[in-house]
């Protein structure tokens, strides 16, 4: 499992699969690592090189001090890229994940080949929500914070019947340092892309979560019109779909990179 230097900051990445076939690099939400994409993982593995990092401030990667930007979450999934030496990605992201994306597809197109902007946006505008996030992480953790996060990120139905999986992201949450949680907040909250993706060439797919109220419908038609040739899958899920819908996002992964080849 290599660790990979991004300015200075050592992140850690996992890499499964045949070192020949077309790579998919994997990119997590806010509040979670690498391991958000367990269940997907064996499968994407059996075709492609599948590359996992865990995004600076998260998991087994380092937290500096922040803010940080969506820029430099980009050029740190650049930095992986670099680091193993592959020259062109297939890439898909969850939320902010997505926005990682969405920053490589319009800033560095020619390290992209297909694109999922997966449960995202390409601008949060309620910066009062975010700065009283990022002031309670900062005083007091992640703990005030993971009832309401999971709230949102599942359906009621899926925390019923799922406990142990909703249990996983709630300890997944918990041990996301809070300055790194707090400074990707920041990237959130200051990051507007409405114009830059607009740039993007790469054929892309948008994926959302019928039942999300973090990233909803709106916000994934206004990635989706903005990017030409664009295309949009809607899950029976809320936020964090590949977990809650995961043989569907699985399914829904695969058709897009693997079947719809020109």
């Amino acid at each position: 499992m290599p660790v990979i230097q991004a300015d200075g900051c050592p992140t850690r990445v996992e890499v499964a699969g045949d070192e020949h076939a077309p790579v998919l690099m994997l990119s997590n939400s806010l509040g979670t690592n690498l391991h958000m994409w367990d269940e997907q993982a064996a499968e994407f593995a059996r075709h492609f090189r599948l590359v996992r990092y865990d995004s600076r401030g998260h998991g087994q990667s380092g937290a500096p001090p922040g803010p940080y930007s969506i820029d430099r979450l980009g050029r740190d999934a650049v930095a992986v890229m670099d680091g193993l030496d592959i020259g062109k990605v297939n890439f898909c992201g969850l939320s902010k994940g997505g926005m990682v994306g969405m920053w490589l597809g319009a800033n560095v197109p020619e390290r992209i080949d297909r694109l999922i902007l997966s449960n995202t946006a390409c601008h949060m505008p309620a910066t009062d929500l975010w700065n009283e996030r990022i002031a309670t992480a900062r005083r007091d953790g992640l703990s005030p914070l993971v009832e309401g996060i999971v709230e949102r990120w599942f359906t009621k139905g899926f925390r019923e019947r799922e406990p142990n999986k909703v249990a996983a992201i709630r300890n997944m949450l918990l041990s996301t340092p809070a300055e790194g949680y707090a400074a990707c907040c920041e990237a959130i909250r200051d990051m507007d892309q409405r114009e830059s993706i607009k740039r993007i060439t790469a054929r892309t797919l948008v994926i959302c979560g019928r039942h999300d109220p973090a990233t909803n419908w709106e916000a994934a038609e206004a990635i989706r019109s903005r990017i030409a040739g664009a295309s949009l899958t809607i899950l029976d899920a809320a936020h964090i779909a590949n977990i809650e819908q995961p043989d569907d996002y699985t399914e829904t992964v695969l058709g897009f990179f693997m079947h719809t080849r020109v």
